[in-house]
């Protein structure tokens, strides 16, 4: 089994962490967003979007980070922890899927990634965006350990890179308790890897 990428990634990362917790070897390949290897022809036969991740196994690519979780947690979850049958928890699980994929994805994820690769945002208007977000989540985590239902499931390792990282973007976690609560509960489990921290100009300033 083979992955494409980029090790500053928090949708790479979501693949490595959901592929260790079931405890698969991986090949990793890590893909040079900044020399623009990403958007090479070789690369885009793999995934014409231009995006890491991507999984190779047994001759089949599947991109996308949430599409791989999906695919590794229901071919190599024995237990059904991750991906359980029941069509309610599907549902509630989608729901937080197109979540971390939307309103996450063009927030917090958005803020990170313009500290760290300097790009040009109006931080103002992601800094509101996030803690919208964030106050939603809180509220919903304050009632419940996990995003759905009583155990872990890829909802929550979908949205954990980018939330735990929040502050790489200027955006502080400190006024949101269930949230900081949950984020110590998914770096408990069992095959857990860290994330790489990175120092940006907004992660000292902590912009609120």
């Amino acid at each position: 089994m083979k992955v494409y990428i980029h090790e500053l990634s928090g949708n790479s990362h979501k693949v490595l962490l959901m592929a260790n917790i079931l405890g698969l070897d991986l090949d990793i390949v890590n893909i040079d967003l900044k020399s623009g290897e990403h958007k090479k022809t070789e690369f885009l036969r793999k995934n014409p979007f231009g995006q890491v991740p991507v999984l190779e196994e047994e001759g089949n690519i599947i991109h996308d980070s949430n599409a791989i979780i999906l695919y590794l947690a229901t071919k190599y979850d024995n237990s059904k922890t991750y991906i359980p049958d029941d069509p309610i928890l599907l549902a509630q699980i989608q729901t937080w899927l197109s979540k971390s994929a939307n309103e996450l994805a063009n927030s917090i994820a958005a803020a990170r990634r313009a500290a760290i690769f300097k790009n040009s945002i109006d931080h103002e208007d992601l800094k509101v965006k996030s803690h919208n977000f964030l106050q939603i989540l809180e509220e919903h985590l304050s009632q419940r350990e996990w995003f759905v239902g009583s155990n872990v499931t890829i909802a929550d390792i979908s949205l954990y890179p980018y939330v735990s990282h929040a502050h790489e973007g200027g955006i502080s976690l400190n006024k949101y308790e269930s949230i900081r609560s949950w984020v110590q509960r998914v770096e408990s489990l069992k095959g857990f890897i860290s994330f790489p921290l990175v120092e940006t100009a907004a992660s000292k300033l902590l912009i609120e």
